[in-house]
């Protein structure tokens, strides 16, 4: 695998320049540009917080953070996933021309919501900081290695559905359906101590998103570092997504090219 990774990496100008691509032609037209980036998850959490903060009487002050983390994290997982169906598909002239290291597609595509997510979570952190206060330096650090988990994660899962799509064209439209199903079933909107204590309590245990969602909030909402049980759930979950996913893709780097 390591071998494989720097393969990736000696590639590294052809997929930023994709990448660069991809955000131009994004923003290409638009009066605000990458502005919306931090304008949309502003007017969603704003919505949601007056909404949801009533529903669940929380205080603005700790819910907007809150559900503002939750947010970042729960967007970039599953737009990995939604968009990275597509990755090989948007890819297939590359791959037509040179053998190079397929994950490169996947890796375009989650790199370029990565940008949102960078946004999305720096708005995140000022917002921990105003409202709820410094939470200590060490806190603060253990953000850099849960975003790259996280990050991570969704790189693997990306290869994971773009390949399924390849070979089942309906992979798409039921990850979409499977993930609002999942969106609810998440404390994405609500604390956790909804579901703790009832029947649906025991998703929170089963629920992969769950671990990543703690990574970021412990230390920016609640001011503490995340266990040792969520790191290591957290970074099991990416090595088994990591090893399913190169698996998968050496497996079919020959072949997908008749699948395209």
């Amino acid at each position: 695998m390591y071998a494989y990774i720097s393969s990736i990496w000696s590639y590294r100008y052809f997929w930023f320049s994709l990448v660069q691509n991809d955000l131009r032609q994004r923003y290409r037209g638009s009066v605000l540009g990458m502005g919306w980036s931090l304008l949309h998850p502003i007017a969603m959490t704003v919505i949601l917080c007056v909404v949801f903060g009533s529903i669940f009487q929380q205080d603005y002050r700790f819910f907007g953070p809150f559900l503002l983390a939750g947010m970042a994290v729960w967007n970039f997982l599953t737009q990995s996933i939604i968009v990275g169906c597509n990755s090989f598909f948007m890819a297939e002239a590359y791959i037509r021309q040179q053998p190079i290291p397929m994950a490169i597609y996947p890796l375009r595509t989650v790199l370029g919501l990565g940008f949102h997510f960078l946004i999305g979570m720096g708005l995140v952190v000022a917002l921990s900081l105003w409202f709820v206060g410094w939470p200590g330096i060490v806190p603060i650090l253990s953000i850099i290695p849960s975003m790259l988990l996280v990050f991570l994660f969704s790189w693997s899962l990306s290869c994971i559905f773009g390949l399924a799509t390849v070979y089942f064209r309906d992979t798409r439209h039921l990850s979409e359906v499977g993930l609002q199903i999942l969106f609810y079933l998440t404390p994405v909107m609500y604390p956790p101590s909804v579901l703790e204590g009832r029947r649906l309590g025991i998703l929170l245990k089963f629920n992969p998103i769950s671990p990543f969602l703690e990574l970021i909030r412990d230390p920016l909402i609640y001011q503490k570092l995340p266990s040792i049980e969520t790191f290591g759930v957290a970074f099991a979950l990416t090595l088994i997504a990591m090893v399913v996913a190169y698996s998968a893709l050496k497996a079919s780097e020959k072949r997908i090219i008749f699948h395209l």
